[in-house]
């Protein structure tokens, strides 16, 4: 069976029409999934039961019961929780942890039928933008091994990209979504903050987290985002259909603000701003209106961002002492477990998010940087508001450059933090984004994927997804 060019569509289809079954299908992937994984290390569990669960989708799909996504493989991000699964969020500390309930992502899609293959490689805790941070192992980039996959939803990224999901979910707080679907030349969602439930998504910025999907195309990524979107009892910030803006009618054509100030430097690589401008020149031939805009508090957003991330990292760590659920070291007394058990649990990235955070937070310095960054925030976020008064969309580029080489940026933490300059604006200001695969850049003899982001309005993901369906021929 060739999967490398399914949809969840094509793929329905052919369930449906009895061309092949779910459980058929399933194994073509875990087939996949054993013929790459070991060099590329995107899971880090294969489910010993996706085949019951595919079987069980078949006798739905027999008895007219089947939905879009019934029987369709999809790949889990490491800090999902799957009732009764292991969810490490690849760290020492929740090695041995098992979920003791679904997160509402993940009812809401056994509720679909949907096949759950395994979960996927990340940054410990998704602090990171390499999958370099993983306690398990790096995962690499399928189009070269020597690079990184991106992060912290490496995984589930590289995942989709070797055929070894057919989606996947994936987590966001300042990119983690959308950088690696552009190193790994595949479509990323980061949804409006509220519209998908983060019930069962451990925290870690909480003002800032928004579970989405990743797939190879953008009708993919609709799909799944219609299917896990919704308000949640168990989140109270999530939105219902109620708050959502009604869809604009009547447009002839719509308008893409370009903030060209924010693109010159030298930090962005000339492939990624050479693809970039093509990608507006085929809009532009497809009736798209391109408009320059003025961002004027954009140069402070990966600054303010990486005050309020880490305070809110600070606080969702807490949480992880030992006491009651994972790794436990004896030390001499009660304290000194809690820092010998943190101590061996957590690796380096997310200690020196825990005390970036704690500093900003502490007392003296909590007006100085946590509420000064909480401004700027704000400040950022009228001047969206302000540009959507005359455009429908904001592009840029995903990410400044292709990806980079494995053990290029560990020892830099800020060259590392740079990679986010582009996608923290969209969780500082709750907007939806997506990344699309928008051209290559040539390292050597490899084609290296490069990635388009679109941001829109609150509650308007249905115009990112009109956008880039027609930007990728899906119509």
């Amino acid at each position: 069976m060739n999967i490398s060019n399914l949809t969840i569509q094509k793929a329905h289809d052919g369930l449906v029409k009895g061309e092949y079954t779910a459980a058929q299908l399933t194994q073509a992937y875990l087939d996949e999934i054993k013929k790459r994984n070991k060099a590329i290390n995107a899971y880090l569990e294969v489910y010993e039961d996706a085949l019951d669960a595919a079987e069980s989708a078949d006798e739905k799909i027999k008895a007219g019961k089947a939905t879009l996504l019934t029987g369709i493989p999809c790949a889990i991000k490491d800090n999902i929780l799957f009732k009764g699964k292991v969810a490490s969020a690849a760290s020492k500390i929740l090695e041995k942890y098992h979920a003791t309930y679904n997160a509402t992502v993940i009812s809401k899609l056994a509720r679909e039928g949907v096949v759950f293959l395994g979960r996927t490689n990340m940054d410990e805790f998704a602090m990171g933008g390499s999958t370099e941070n993983s306690a398990f192992g790096v995962t690499k980039n399928p189009h070269d091994l020597e690079r990184v996959a991106g992060g912290s939803s490496g995984g589930s990224a590289a995942a989709v990209a070797m055929n070894g999901a057919l989606f996947a979910l994936g987590s966001d707080t300042g990119g983690s979504i959308r950088q690696p679907a552009s190193f790994c030349g595949v479509v990323g969602l980061k949804p409006t903050y509220g519209a998908v439930s983060r019930s069962g998504l451990m925290a870690m910025g909480s003002s800032l987290d928004q579970i989405g999907p990743i797939g190879k195309t953008v009708a993919d990524c609709e799909i799944v985002f219609n299917a896990i979107r919704g308000k949640d009892t168990k989140d109270g910030t999530t939105i219902g259909d109620d708050t959502y803006p009604k869809r604009r009618i009547g447009k002839i054509k719509t308008i893409i603000g370009v903030p060209k100030h924010f693109l010159k430097g030298d930090g962005i690589d000339k492939s990624v701003l050479a693809n970039f401008n093509k990608s507006l020149d085929l809009f532009k031939g497809k009736g798209y209106e391109i408009k320059e805009i003025k961002l004027p508090n954009i140069s402070y957003a990966l600054m303010a961002y990486y005050i309020i991330m880490p305070a809110e990292v600070s606080s969702n760590m807490a949480r992880f002492d030992g006491v009651k659920y994972g790794l436990h070291i004896d030390g001499k007394n009660g304290i000194d477990d809690y820092f010998e058990t943190r101590r061996a649990g957590f690796g380096r990235e997310v200690i020196r998010r825990i005390l970036l955070g704690t500093y900003v937070l502490s007392s003296g310095y909590y007006d100085a940087y946590y509420n000064r960054a909480n401004a700027v925030r704000r400040m950022i976020t009228d001047d969206f508001l302000k540009a959507f008064e005359g455009v429908d969309i904001i592009a840029t580029p995903t990410a400044p450059s292709p990806a980079f080489k494995i053990g290029e940026k560990t020892n830099d933490p800020v060259a590392m933090y740079l990679e986010d300059i582009f996608t923290v604006t969209a969780n500082l200001t709750g907007l939806p984004a997506i990344s699309i695969p928008c051209g290559f850049s040539k390292e050597g003899d490899k084609d290296l994927p490069i990635g388009l982001q679109l941001m829109a309005r609150h509650g308007d993901e249905a115009t990112l997804f009109e956008a880039g369906k027609e930007f990728l021929g899906e119509n």
